[in-house]
């Protein structure tokens, strides 16, 4: 048995270490978005594979028996294309993804499939946003000069962020309530603007939007293949004893 974990979440690090506690060897597979990737006790590649068909490859070409995919709920292309080179070569599949978070009675959220919706929600009033959705599609909210912006990310950014008005902060997560309302009573924040990535590891930025009554602008989570799914890492490790026994 070889395993390959497409990883990257706090779920996926301790699948990691339930799978070296369990002496099964694995691959976990970094998509190389941060310059300091938290280190594993399984051997790592980071990367991306060349799309479906690269994967399906690498499949063959490394003998991996099963994937897991516990990537993050948005990471949406390295999901789709992990079902197609599964399904093309017949590896069995299981994602490990957190639950959702869902409103509360106090929360104030604005529903949206996705960044744009994210962005067009905001108020035509200037307001000042927790843009807290990483990176990556930051630039499109310079359609929307008006407001202030809070980025928190993950490492320094490397090239020019085009907001017109805004302030980095560099912090890995997790991070606790407290120091979230400080932040956003520093920064003088009115709406948050959020991924539905689930788990505790991000929530405390939602628990403080709620505390100070603001405005969430919640993003849903997309579409995914429908494959097997599962919370639990002991249903992983119990899925991949299972196919053992049976000699997959």
């Amino acid at each position: 048995m070889r395993v390959l974990l497409l990883g990257g979440t706090t779920e996926a690090s301790q699948l990691a270490q339930a799978l070296h506690s369990a002496r099964i060897e694995t691959v976990f597979s970094y998509a190389g978005r941060t310059n300091a990737p938290i280190a594993q006790p399984v051997d790592v590649r980071i990367g991306g594979f060349g799309g479906a068909d690269g994967l399906a490859t690498y499949l063959k070409n490394e003998r991996i028996s099963h994937v897991v995919d516990a990537t993050h709920p948005f990471a949406n292309t390295m999901g789709q294309n992990a079902y197609r080179a599964c399904s093309t070569h017949g590896t069995p599949l299981l994602r490990l993804a957190r639950p959702a978070w869902r409103a509360q009675a106090d929360d104030k959220w604005i529903h949206v499939p996705d960044i744009t919706g994210a962005r067009d929600a905001l108020p035509a009033d200037p307001c000042r946003v927790f843009l807290a959705i990483g990176r990556m599609h930051v630039d499109l909210f310079a359609a929307r000069p008006e407001h202030h912006y809070l980025l928190r990310l993950v490492d320094a950014p490397q090239t020019q962020i085009t907001l017109p008005d805004h302030h980095v902060t560099v912090a890995r997560g997790p991070f606790n309530v407290a120091e979230d309302i400080a932040l956003m009573q520093e920064h003088r924040i009115t709406h948050v603007i959020a991924k539905n990535a689930g788990g505790s590891g991000a929530v405390a930025k939602i628990d403080a939007a709620r505390a100070l009554g603001l405005q969430v602008v919640m993003i849903d989570r997309p579409l995914r293949p429908d494959i097997a799914e599962t919370a639990n890492i002991e249903t992983v490790l119990a899925w991949l004893n299972h196919d053992a026994e049976r000699g997959v």
